[in-house]
């Protein structure tokens, strides 16, 4: 038994839903990314955490999780790649954590978003072909204290868990996904 292991840590927790459940089917897949988002919300402290995808020069978000009485990105919701967040941090125009995104926008350095940013965290999410398939998000709408790169990490490595995770799902013919499947017709 490892002296550090705590069932209550947050890696654990993101562990036992995307690795623990590797033969289940991709409705638990879905349900167990919500479960992750939701998890990294709390734990980290934002207000939004979600997931995008990356296809046709647009990014559209696949999963969100928002603090309670919080709705301001919706799955589904699409906009230009290039007018994204999500795109500026993989091209490396913005850094995977920033603790004060205010001077950014006030720069103009990223698109003006919709709504207050303060702290936000992006990390990629790959494709099996190891191509960018969209990105792990979160931000909160003010700055907050204390946020490192121990949780950027923490970020990263839920990510490289739903690659991973989502790979070993999907067979390699099949386009990676987060979103449900619709029910296959006769």
């Amino acid at each position: 038994m490892l002296l550090d292991y705590s069932p209550d840590d947050l890696d654990v927790q993101i562990a036992e839903l995307l690795v623990a459940t590797a033969d289940t089917a991709d409705e638990a897949v879905d349900g167990h990314v919500q479960e992750v988002l939701k998890l990294l919300r709390e734990k980290m402290g934002m207000d939004v955490v979600f997931v995008s995808r990356f296809g046709d020069g647009r990014r559209t978000i696949l999963r969100v999780e928002h603090r309670p009485g919080v709705n301001v990105l919706r799955p589904g919701a699409s906009d230009p790649l290039e007018e994204s967040w999500c795109q500026h941090v993989v091209d490396g125009r913005l850094p995977r954590l920033v603790h004060d995104a205010r001077p950014f926008v006030a720069a103009k350095k990223v698109p003006a978003p919709p709504f207050p940013i303060g702290t936000h965290l992006s990390t990629p999410v790959a494709a099996r072909d190891g191509a960018t398939f969209g990105t792990l998000c979160c931000f909160s709408f003010q700055p907050r204290e204390g946020v490192g790169e121990q949780d950027l990490k923490r970020l990263q490595y839920a990510a490289e868990l739903l690659t991973a995770r989502l790979q070993k799902a999907q067979p390699p013919a099949r386009e990676l996904s987060l979103a449900p499947q619709s029910p296959r017709r006769p």
